[in-house]
């Protein structure tokens, strides 16, 4: 009873979005409200939480939602976007647009490259939505259908959000999981490589489901196969040495460079050669101007990050709002950099790279003001969930769910870890909220007597990994993307059975080898 009660909440977000199509911004306020119903009247008296989790709690609970949402989610949703519109205006978007096109005769291998390489390398630095906004918004101005834009980069931004953020993920969950709260160097190459191995098999399969919806013609299975085992093997390789030997910060950046470059070694030396004859020409300047925006943004990102611990440190150190909430203990505050998250890296990349490609002040406070009012219904959609996981996890029902599951499977418990991971990113929308969520895959290892209880911690990170791909956050975010505001059921029906294939991928990996 207290799992179906701790579980109304997911279920009714589902039919509301699939069941009723009702618009994702009133789905998740409608949830939400259900929500801190069950955990004022509800969950008290089932004994989820102390009587003392009063309507003052759930309050707090919900602000400290509305906090993460807007700081730094939104933040960055916004800056991703503003970055896309800026392109827009000064008509530099057109080169990147043509660069593409004239890069293969090969649709799937320009695709794969936007999702894939380029997608993975901004989820590795920056993560928060920028990795399904920015390739679906190119995606859109290259032709392609807003559907597909969508869909095509939710299931790329997937492996890579393991180690998004420069590894928070991983780091967090190693923390969360080590003696002392901190985890050694050792401890964390170590869960990043499970994490990785875990993952292996996706590393193919998806690159392949990418390039097939992108040609559906039965006369090129056999080339997508080839070229997804090229590429993903090529990712595999470079994420499992990088994890095995320096931990959890670079393996989805480098290893979404090695993408890059197999994909170009490919389209040179295999693809059908591309007739340039009627293709434009851009000069070094050009094309320098075109990818300014984008290539001041990497620069800040990788400058701000920990390969360079001297600017982290200072970024990190000033300018940190520190919000005390009652609902916290231990005098521990909600911390918010104003000068050290991805959304201001973002915003002064575009600035600059505006800047350089002839678009004035003005012209970006506007972009800045339409891009904000745009976003409007996203951002009820991110607030109300953020608040809801928020309100969930305070309320007991996350940690009700986890241990049913466990009770019920009993020793088939390896298959269905990956999916209390992906459960945990499917209502915060976030693999490391998942990870802090779920830091019990430990205890029942050690309740099970698994021998190696790290490597069921590591299958919460590959389960949250598939949950990004359904996570109403990130679809949220590809619905402002691709402009299709209120279709969040249809984008969601949609990525459902590539979530359960990779979830399901997921749990027989960590069977295999537990």
């Amino acid at each position: 009873m207290n799992a179906i009660i701790a579980i109304i909440p997911i279920v009714l977000l589902f039919v509301l979005m699939l069941g009723i199509k009702m618009a994702g911004h009133k789905s998740a306020l409608i949830t939400l409200l259900v929500t801190i119903a069950l955990a004022l009247f509800v969950a008290p008296a089932m004994g989820f939480v102390p009587s003392s989790f009063t309507t003052i709690g759930v309050g707090w609970a919900v602000i400290e939602g509305v906090l993460k949402a807007v700081f730094p989610i939104l933040i960055i949703i916004l800056m991703a976007i503003f970055s896309y519109n800026v392109l827009v205006e000064s008509k530099d978007i057109e080169v990147i647009k043509n660069q593409f096109i004239s890069f293969s005769n090969d649709k799937g291998v320009m695709v794969l490259m936007l999702v894939w390489g380029f997608g993975g390398l901004l989820e590795g630095m920056a993560g928060f939505g920028t990795a399904v906004a920015i390739p679906a918004a190119i995606l859109i101005s290259l032709g392609y259908k807003p559907m597909f834009s969508a869909l095509v980069s939710l299931i790329a931004n997937s492996v890579p959000t393991g180690f998004g953020a420069v590894g928070v993920p991983v780091i967090t969950l190693s923390n969360e999981v080590a003696a002392g709260g901190v985890a050694s160097p050792e401890l964390i190459r170590e869960i990043s490589t499970y994490c990785v191995v875990q993952l292996s098999p996706l590393f193919v399969i998806l690159p392949f489901i990418i390039l097939t919806l992108t040609n559906r013609s039965s006369s090129a299975i056999g080339r997508n196969l080839l070229i997804a085992l090229w590429v993903g093997g090529i990712s595999l390789a470079t994420q499992y040495v990088v994890a095995m030997f320096l931990g959890a910060e670079t393996p989805a950046i480098i290893g979404s460079v090695a993408a890059i470059v197999a994909l170009v070694l490919y389209n040179r030396l295999f693809a059908p050669k591309k007739d340039n004859a009627n293709a434009k020409h851009y000069t070094v300047g050009e094309t320098l101007r075109a990818w300014s925006v984008y290539g001041f943004i990497l620069l800040f990102i990788l400058l701000s990050g920990p390969l360079f611990p001297s600017i982290n440190g200072f970024l990190k150190s000033h300018l940190v709002s520190h919000v005390s909430l009652p609902i916290y203990a231990d005098g521990t505050t909600f911390n918010f950099g104003w000068i050290s998250n991805a959304g201001i890296m973002l915003f002064m990349g575009t600035v600059l790279g505006g800047f350089v490609q002839g678009v004035s002040p003005k012209q970006l406070l506007v972009l800045l003001a339409r891009t904000t009012v745009n976003l409007r219904k996203t951002a009820i959609t991110i607030v109300s969930l953020v608040a809801l996981a928020s309100v969930m996890n305070y309320a007991g029902m996350i940690v009700v769910i986890a241990s049913a599951l466990a009770t019920v499977t009993g020793q088939l418990y390896p298959v269905f870890a990956p999916l209390i991971g992906a459960v945990g990113t499917f209502v915060t929308g976030s693999d490391t909220s998942s990870n802090i969520l779920f830091k019990l895959q430990a205890n029942v290892a050690h309740q099970l007597n698994y021998c190696n209880s790290n490597w069921l911690v590591a299958a919460n990170t590959t389960g949250a990994t598939g949950g990004k791909i359904i996570s109403p956050q990130s679809i949220a975010i590809a619905t402002a993307a691709c402009d299709m505001q209120g279709r969040d059921g249809e984008i969601l029906k949609a990525a459902i059975p590539y979530a359960v294939l990779y979830i399901a991928v997921g749990g027989l990996m960590v069977l295999l080898a537990v």
